[in-house]
């Protein structure tokens, strides 16, 4: 029986927009019943049977094949999470906490878009050249004949006259017609992924900008540019090299820029040749409006473009299809994470790059039943720009598929609220703090203790983790990666996270 895997992206390297016709919660504040519902076109994810997985690549290897069919304890245990779905807030509860929600995010908004107006108009007064000229004339006029030959601390020395108007062609009109997205950095690192983006494309002239905001306690805020205003290229994908545009900005989009153009971005994320921002919400209303207004008929060569994309997209779909679903619906957890422990440990480097043979060997030690030309042409895909290295991430995603960016972003809502120093990483003991299993549903019957859910939880993640004391964004997203296989429903996903997590 097949089993529709919701809320699953279909290519991880060229993100396509949802059909058209389709509302997206994500303009909504979070509050559509199923975002999912809306997003029939969806792949399924391939066969995998493997066993917990241990240090050693031969130990990996051997207890890989030596599973059995009959789940195990472990996935027993993480299927216990799926309880929360059927324990759903009460729709009280739920309407004041989104409210809230909204209204704090729409200021957040708000302050950056303030900030981003203050800085580019301020900015084109100020180094405006005609401020120079117009200044120098006023002082030509009031200086005596041998005050240039006084010593510099006694002439008059400003800036530029704030007041003078110049004939800078950047207004606040101009800057008005933008479409205003949020975004992620697509990153294991867990303060990078946690980082909150907000970005800015201009229709004017076809430039954009990022910004981050940043929040201190309670009431202290800061909000500086990530990525400089300025015209920019894709970098990876089909669409290398060519500039951006308005249709490339939408939901599930990757936006690329090399790290070595941005002097200013964090030394974790110029590690990286290449940075990668996914836009996980954006101002509908005003794409919709500008696409209308600006709307032209699309070259060949975007046809081309968008082709190739279509047919990467079929490649992706047809590898992911050929799987075991209910399979993967009982030991998602375990097969997603099992799976991104090894490639990790595959990463000798540590730079997120691995080679086309470790790639195989990973699909041959999981029983990956991937055909050798389906393989060849999702390397290609993936290897475009033919260093013959890849991101193992992006191509877990490929084969596997993920989340859909609404119910990323509760898991991103889960970890910042445990990560309260921002540093990426999450103890157990602080995990164990905040876990609260009061009301799931066999604690409520009496069937189980709080303590026996909590102790269940934590040794299913801890198996997902590198160090058995500590929890990465990376590892915390995987784990919850596989529990959403087998939830059909995306409120219902979204349950298992708020009623434990208190989000």
């Amino acid at each position: 029986m097949d089993l529709e895997v919701k809320g699953v992206a279909a290519s991880p390297v060229s993100q396509t927009q949802p059909c058209s016709g389709r509302k997206n919660p994500l303009q909504q504040g979070w509050t559509s019943k199923s975002w999912a519902m809306e997003n029939p076109c969806l792949p399924v994810v391939p066969r995998l049977d493997l066993g917990s997985l241990v240090d050693s690549d031969e130990e990996c290897i051997q207890d890989a094949e030596a599973i059995v069919d009959d789940l195990t304890t472990l996935d027993r245990k993480a299927l216990l999470q799926h309880g929360y779905a059927d324990n759903p807030y009460t729709a009280q509860r739920t309407t004041r906490k989104s409210d809230a929600e909204v209204v704090a995010a729409e200021k957040k908004k708000q302050t950056v878009a303030e900030q981003v107006m203050l800085d580019h108009l301020s900015r084109a007064v100020i180094s405006d050249p005609e401020q120079n000229l117009t200044t120098e004339k006023q002082e030509i006029a009031h200086i005596l004949p041998d005050s240039k030959m006084a010593p510099i601390r006694f002439r008059k020395r400003t800036l530029h006259e704030t007041k003078i108007r110049t004939q800078s062609t950047l207004t606040e009109n101009m800057l008005s017609h933008k479409v205003q997205f949020d975004g992620r950095i697509i990153s294991r690192n867990g303060h990078d992924a946690c980082r909150e983006l907000v970005g800015f494309f201009f229709t004017h002239d076809q430039s954009l900008t990022i910004y981050e905001y940043r929040q201190f306690g309670k009431n202290r805020t800061n909000v500086l540019p990530f990525i400089q205003k300025s015209i920019y290229c894709h970098q990876h994908g089909r669409r290398k090299g060519k500039q951006y545009q308005l249709g490339d900005f939408y939901i599930g989009a990757n936006l690329t820029f090399l790290s070595s153009e941005h002097p200013r971005l964090p030394e974790s994320i110029k590690e990286n040749t290449v940075l990668t921002l996914r836009i996980t919400n954006i101002d509908r209303g005003a794409s919709d409006s500008l696409k209308h207004v600006n709307c032209r008929t699309d070259s060949v060569e975007h046809d081309d473009i968008n082709n190739q994309e279509a047919n990467d997209r079929l490649v992706f779909k047809a590898i992911q299809a050929d799987v075991l679903k209910e399979q993967l619906r009982k030991r998602g957890v375990r097969i997603l994470t099992g799976l991104g422990k090894y490639l990790q440990q595959l990463d000798k480097k540590r730079n997120g790059l691995l080679e086309k043979a470790d790639f195989k060997q990973a699909l041959e030690v999981f029983h990956l039943e991937v055909s050798e030309n389906d393989f060849e042409c999702l390397w290609l895909i993936l290897n475009g720009n033919g260093d013959g290295k890849v991101d193992y991430g992006e191509f877990k995603r490929a084969v596997v598929g993920e989340m859909n960016e609404y119910r990323k972003s509760f898991v991103r809502k889960a970890f910042m609220k445990l990560d309260f120093n921002k540093t990426g990483t999450v103890s157990i003991t602080d995990i164990r703090k905040c876990y609260c299993a009061k009301e799931h549903p066999q604690v409520i019957s009496g069937h189980s203790t709080e303590e026996e859910i909590k102790s269940s939880f934590l040794e299913t993640l801890k198996d997902a983790c590198i160090k058995s004391d500590e929890v990465s964004y990376g590892e915390f997203e995987d784990y919850y990666e596989g529990l959403s296989i087998g939830i059909i429903d995306d409120e219902d996903f979204v349950n298992i996270l708020r009623t434990p997590w208190g989000i």
